[in-house]
């Protein structure tokens, strides 16, 4: 928006004294329907990694040490959904949760009622914009000591042209001096009330952004542009609800990891049930948990005479451990089978021992695990295969399996969040384990992710937040790891662990 001369160039108002605001209050304005989603609900309420859009949202102002009280501008009718999200999170600086305007300018103005009167710091923020860091919020407000608004902006990647009303180009601008516009946009309180005063008096007001309306009616303002992430999309479109899903499972997969003290305080005392448990994956996860504290109750056939695929196996399983230490917080299924050749070729009873070992054991653990699970909020980790994204000639079967995992666990996230129990899958990338050996012999070192590195991930993603994801798991540049396994004469395939 470009500035109104007509106003005098001393507008603004005063600052004679130095800013100290009495709190700062982080505002979310809610007041999306969804339209261009197509959805039959507003966006913000739309699942993404296992929670609401506004909810992760949220959670990033109610963590930052800078923002005292949130405001929530919810869509018209659904007040109560935001609110009974805010009650489930524990989400303690929300204070009000209230109807946005029909416009972007009355959702302002009850927003501002709302905060009421006093010196205040004041960031508007698009609730679907959930993966905002903290960061930027810390940036924003720190800005405020300095300037009265406050922008935050990202360079554009793309050549932006001007057309007329015939969509013929008017103009191309320098692209080096344009920037993409984001939230959260920050002011002091005076200054942004100021503004909606004077544009008050413009017939023609119509606001797109708040920086935009100190721009114009307090051409004399400042307005500070801090940088913006990439990261920091708004969802809008269907395409950015798996953009943004994404970049949640990569935010996940590139968390720092914990020290040594931190895993011991995460995972002491708690009870860690893995099936599958006697080789790859899921030996090293049950040996790594141990290490830190954990009580690890690994099944397979070849060590416990478990079959994955048969109830009453898994329920004796699980009422093991759990008469042994009293709860169970994860459950963890490593066991698969990897089988190759031609499905036209295939016997009946090859093909039901993959069906059965790869898919319906998942199944029946997780059936099984629920009341368990229920008493701690605990997860259920289950592991897919970079080939679940596209089958492949000659283990059409095992792909089918693995893509169907990667169902089951958005499927069950969903139905289990109002038990508070986790589901997450892991997407480790070709993987040195014995049933890989087995099923592609020997293969240069350099091209496979150890299985150690995958249990360590594995740990991380039980004991995160996250619930809904396929977290990848991936080789860092250059990194060597270790060499494929050995084959290894002994337990059938069906007790090797997963592996991509």
């Amino acid at each position: 928006m470009t500035q109104d001369h007509t106003t005098a160039p001393d507008a603004a108002p005063a600052s004679p004294a130095p800013w100290r605001p009495t709190r700062t209050v982080a505002v979310i304005l809610a007041g999306g329907t969804g339209t261009r989603l197509g959805l039959g609900i507003p966006k913000q309420l739309l699942k993404i990694a296992g929670k609401p859009i506004i909810e992760h949202t949220l959670a990033v102002f109610e963590a930052a040490p800078e923002i005292d009280e949130i405001i929530v501008l919810m869509a018209t009718g659904h007040v109560g959904d935001a609110e009974r999200i805010v009650a489930d999170a524990g989400l303690r600086k929300v204070t009000k949760v209230i109807e946005g305007g029909e416009t972007r300018n009355d959702t302002t103005r009850i927003a501002l009622d709302a905060v009421g009167e006093g010196d205040v710091n004041i960031l508007f923020h698009d609730a679907v914009r959930p993966l905002v860091s903290a960061r930027i919020v810390r940036e924003c407000v720190n800005a405020l000591w300095s300037y009265s608004a406050v922008d935050v902006a990202i360079p554009s990647a793309d050549t932006i042209i001007q057309v007329d009303a015939d969509d013929c180009i008017t103009d191309i601008p320098v692209r080096s001096r344009l920037r993409r516009g984001q939230t959260p946009q920050a002011f002091r309180s005076g200054t942004i009330r100021e503004a909606y005063r004077r544009a008050e008096g413009d017939p023609d007001f119509a606001a797109t952004d708040d920086c935009g309306v100190v721009l114009r009616y307090l051409p004399g303002t400042p307005i500070k542009v801090i940088d913006g992430s990439d990261e920091n999309i708004k969802v809008t479109h269907p395409v950015d609800v798996h953009l943004a899903d994404k970049l949640f499972q990569l935010a996940a997969a590139q968390a720092p990891r914990l020290t040594h003290g931190g895993y011991a305080e995460e995972l002491t005392g708690r009870t860690i049930v893995v099936f599958g448990g006697s080789y790859g994956i899921g030996h090293d996860l049950a040996e790594l948990a141990r290490r830190y504290g954990a009580q690890v109750f690994p099944f397979s056939r070849s060590t416990t005479g478990t079959h994955v695929e048969r109830a009453e196996d898994v329920a004796a399983a699980l009422k093991t451990a759990f008469e042994a230490t009293g709860r169970i917080d994860y459950v963890v299924v490593t066991a698969g089978i990897l089988e190759k050749g031609a499905l036209a070729e295939m016997d009946d009873e090859t093909m039901d021992r993959l069906l059965h070992v790869n898919f319906v054991g998942p199944v029946t653990i997780a059936r099984q695990s629920l009341p368990y699970l229920q008493q701690t909020k605990g997860q259920l980790l289950l592991y897919t295969s970079s080939s679940y994204t596209r089958g492949r000639a000659r283990y059409a079967l095992y792909s089918a399996t693995k893509a169907a995992l990667v169902n089951l666990t958005q499927a069950l996230a969903d139905e289990w969040a109002e038990f508070g129990v986790r589901v997450n899958c892991v997407n480790p990338e070709r993987t040195a384990t014995p049933m890989r050996t087995r099923a592609f012999g020997e293969e240069p070192e350099h091209t496979l992710l150890s299985s150690e590195a995958v249990a360590q991930a594995s740990l991380d993603v039980l004991i995160s937040e996250l619930t809904g994801q396929v977290v990848d798991v991936r080789r860092a540049p250059g990194e060597q790891v270790a060499a494929a396994v050995p084959a290894q004469p002994g337990p059938p395939r069906s007790e090797l662990s997963a592996d991509a």
